[in-house]
């Protein structure tokens, strides 16, 4: 039976409909705003898995056909995730994920498919939406409703869920996730905001989704599970379990007093080893053994969670030695790759990032076949995180989720401060190496990118740091940590990391491990942020500050100059006949855009004067009063016509052509020959009229 609930966010109307579509999953609900509509599904397997993590698994399908559009390539099928899904992915999984009540291990999936769009409300919000309200009205154990709302800012007023067009105006961009206790997950870019004026958008967010909560609860009560499937979550032998922690408790206490993350990790892992040798050694069964020695793994995590916050909110140190809001060192360095254009090593702590910038034209811009249309990107960052950043081995390959997500992060923070297009009318790539990893290497990126930037002489408009804050909480007690440690992340409630210049933010997100986080929380974390963004860009300032005043002599020289709209053609030619020649010539590359602005780019300065003199002769026009050698094209018996010009002639009459008189225009001139001639008028039509006579005088 169909059932459906109607809202309004920001003055637009949602619709969750459940009953209709895809029946046999655990939940199912279209949801819809306008021409857009986005179908999830929710299913959970009967019987839990034996992995020791939630197996939560979230797909973002867009198809083609939802924009009316056929895909590209020889098939004509939709292939693997675009990054755009990616990410849209991980915005649905991450609010959803800590929701899921402690102890499920039964298998999970999450699918959101595009099934009609038009680009005027964000996809990202009704699949958010949906997820949790198929989880919701399932009977899978789910602690929600959740909602996610867009945040943008138009002439100074907070905008729910602001259209394409709003969002051109908008000086911020941030989606927030929650539930009516507070938030979940925040993820945005912003134009260099205060932290207060962030803090007021998120809580507009938080205040915005209430309508998206109140309809999931109604269709729940409607057509929802009557009540949710019941599971029991792994135990461990009591007995068992008090042995094993008595043994392990100091052992491991005196591995997480150990600075350095290797020596901390070798230590924790021969306890676990000891513990296994010990307890393990007179049990025959061997079904019983493997289970003993994965809940002494079970075990050892637990004890490591607990003396890890014990450590922050007792005794007011953390695992390194350092109080909450001390920044670990920093070091770093730039030039130091010969042949990149720019590059920049950003170390702290155990966490380093090698930054690289690559300055292209526009034929290095990347083309994205994206569902709403074709995407040029003139910014790229990218992140790599090879498995021995963190001592491991590992496969190479594709980027993951994760690397695409910090990927994005990154770029997302430095993309504000990128130089406007027309004043430096580069392509800019960033790779960011993490060489080694102990805690926030997206910001480690962050970092590195703005080094290396400044040492290409990209004239960046400030210079942008990141950090990750870190949150322990036990009740009433909290501990808010700046730059995180990896074990801080892992053991700790919330990842939450702030990039920004002094000026303010351009760059946020935020994940949490419990089910929400206070915005007195927030507003702690955020003035933290603060302290050890401007600490750590006073480190990076002290190696370089502002951009050299030159690029790359490896980089393409790009020389801008304009010419009329209406004399493109000309340069163009043809099939494309006369700027092929130019390049030929020249070896230089040429972008015209429709304004007529030219870029000419070339590591040869001279190849690049040459390529401009040429455009210039095409394009110029005659000037009354200016001498031209020109060539004679056609001879008639008034007069010749001469060109001065590419594709631009004039009228040399017969009576300019001599001081004496002419008789035939032939007894002095022929097809061919080369003349000075006087530029004497241009009429309102654009005729020339030319004097050869005046020259003589």
């Amino acid at each position: 039976m169909k059932t459906t609930v109607t809202t309004s966010v920001g003055g637009k109307q949602i619709t969750i409909e459940t009953g209709r579509l895809a029946k046999q999953a655990d939940g199912s609900v279209l949801v819809s705003c306008g021409n857009n509509m986005v179908l999830v599904t929710a299913v959970s397997s009967k019987k839990a898995s034996e992995l020791d993590f939630f197996p939560l698994t979230v797909e973002y399908i867009e198809k083609f056909y939802a924009t009316g559009k056929i895909p590209g390539g020889y098939f004509k099928r939709e292939g693997k995730p675009t990054t755009d899904a990616v990410l849209i992915a991980r915005l649905i999984d991450r609010p959803i994920r800590p929701v899921f009540p402690e102890g499920y291990r039964n298998e999970t999936q999450v699918v959101a498919t595009v099934l009609s769009a038009d680009g005027a409300f964000p996809l990202e919000i009704l699949s958010s939406l949906g997820a949790s309200a198929a989880l919701h009205l399932s009977d899978i154990p789910f602690n929600g409703p959740t909602a996610a709302i867009q945040v943008g800012r138009v002439d100074g007023q907070f905008v729910a869920n602001p259209t394409p067009q709003q969002m051109e105006k908008s000086d911020m961009d941030i989606i927030v996730a929650g539930t009516r206790n507070g938030l979940l997950m925040v993820e945005g870019e912003t134009k260099f905001i205060s932290e207060a004026d962030v803090l007021a958008a998120l809580k507009f967010g938080h205040q915005s989704m209430m309508p998206l909560l109140n309809a999931q609860d109604e269709l729940r009560e409607k057509f929802g599970s009557a009540t949710k499937r019941s599971f029991t979550p792994a135990t461990i032998d009591a007995d068992f379990k008090g042995q094993v922690e008595s043994f392990l408790k100091p052992k491991i206490a005196a591995a997480l007093g150990i600075k350095i993350k290797q020596d901390r990790y070798a230590a924790a892992a021969a306890a676990q080893a000891e513990a296994e040798a010990m307890f393990l050694a007179s049990i025959t069964d061997k079904d019983l053994a493997k289970q003993r020695k994965k809940e002494i793994g079970a075990i050892v995590e637990e004890l490591k969670y607990n003396e890890a916050r014990s450590m922050i909110l007792d005794r007011k140190v953390r695992i390194d030695g350092r109080d909450v809001k001390t920044v670990r060192s920093i070091a770093n360095e730039v030039g130091l790759l010969p042949r990149a254009h720019g590059s920049g090593l950003f170390t702290r702590g155990e966490t380093q990032c090698l930054g690289t910038v690559t300055l292209g034209t526009g034929d290095d811009e990347q083309m994205v076949d994206a569902l709403l249309g074709t995407q040029k990107r003139k910014f790229m960052l990218h992140y790599n995180f090879p498995p021995y950043s963190v001592g491991e081995v590992g496969r190479f390959g594709g980027q993951g989720r994760r690397e695409i997500g910090h990927g994005n992060l990154a770029e997302r923070a430095l993309k504000a401060v990128l130089p406007d297009h027309e004043k430096f009318p580069y392509t800019i790539r960033i790779v960011s190496e993490v060489l080694e990893s102990n805690g926030s290497s997206s910001m480690g990126s962050v970092c590195a990118g703005t080094l290396a930037m400044l040492d290409a002489g990209v004239p960046i408009k400030g210079n942008v740091a990141g950090v990750a804050m870190g949150l322990i909480k036990e009740g009433d007690r909290v501990a808010v940590l700046t730059d995180i440690l990896g074990d801080e992340d892992h053991l700790g409630d919330m990842d939450f990391k702030v990039a920004g210049t002094p000026t303010g933010i351009t760059a946020l997100q935020m994940d949490i491990k419990i089910d929400s986080v206070s915005f007195d929380v927030m507003e702690q974390a955020l003035a933290q942020a603060k302290e050890g963004r401007s600490h750590i860009l006073n480190e990076m300032e002290k190696v370089i500050k502002v951009a050299r005043g030159q690029i790359s002599e490896f980089a393409p020289r790009i020389e801008t100059i304009k010419i009329k709209p209406d004399k493109i053609r000309e340069v163009i030619g043809s099939g494309g006949k006369v700027i092929r020649g130019i390049t030929e010539a020249t070896g230089v590359k040429i972008e015209i855009e429709d304004d007529g602005t030219i870029h000419i780019a070339s590591a040869d300065p001279e190849a690049t004067k040459k390529a401009i003199a040429m455009i210039n002769d095409i394009v110029a026009e005659a000037e009354v009063g200016k001498t031209y050698k020109g060539r004679v094209v056609k001879i008639a018996e008034f007069g010749a016509f001469v060109e001065i010009l590419p594709n631009t002639q004039g009228l040399l009459h017969i009576s300019e052509i001599a001081n004496e008189r002419v008789r035939a225009v032939t007894d002095v001139l022929k097809e061919g020959e080369m003349i000075d001639v006087k530029v004497l008028e241009v009429d309102r039509a654009g005729r020339i009229k030319l004097s050869r006579k005046a020259l003589l005088q």
